[in-house]
């Protein structure tokens, strides 16, 4: 049977040279290898970019819409409530004259009434 023959100095560091060169060769490949797809991934990232940015713009041309709906519904609500407002103030003063008129038809009357009194007194003192 052999003997054990340990490894000696310059043999671990062959190896560790012949791993470094290895690992060296595998990164250059793979650096050969992205060089020759840069440009199709930069496209990619391009295209990418670009249905990213046509997203926002729709997502914002949404918001817009929505935001200038939701002003067009404020102001018609404003100026329903304006309007609504204008007619019962409308309705308050319409009241209030017709309440002016019946009260001045009553004092016309209560005054009608004293006056009849008055000279029907003046008419049996005259007597």
């Amino acid at each position: 049977m052999p003997a054990f023959k340990p490894d000696t100095f310059h043999d671990r560091l062959q190896d560790r040279n012949k791993a470094r060169q290895a690992e060296l060769d595998r990164a250059k490949k793979r650096a050969e290898a992205m060089k020759e797809t840069s440009a199709e991934r930069a496209a990619e990232r391009a295209r990418i970019a670009a249905e990213r940015d046509a997203r926002r713009a729709v997502r914002e041309a949404e918001k817009k819409a929505e935001e200038e709906r939701l002003e067009a519904e404020r102001r018609a609500s404003e100026q329903a409530r304006l309007k609504a407002e204008e007619e019962a103030r409308l309705e308050a003063e319409r009241q209030k004259q017709q309440e002016m008129a019946k009260y001045a038809e009553l004092l016309q009357a209560q005054k009608a009434a004293r006056d009849a009194r008055y000279a029907a007194r003046k008419a049996r003192q005259k007597r």
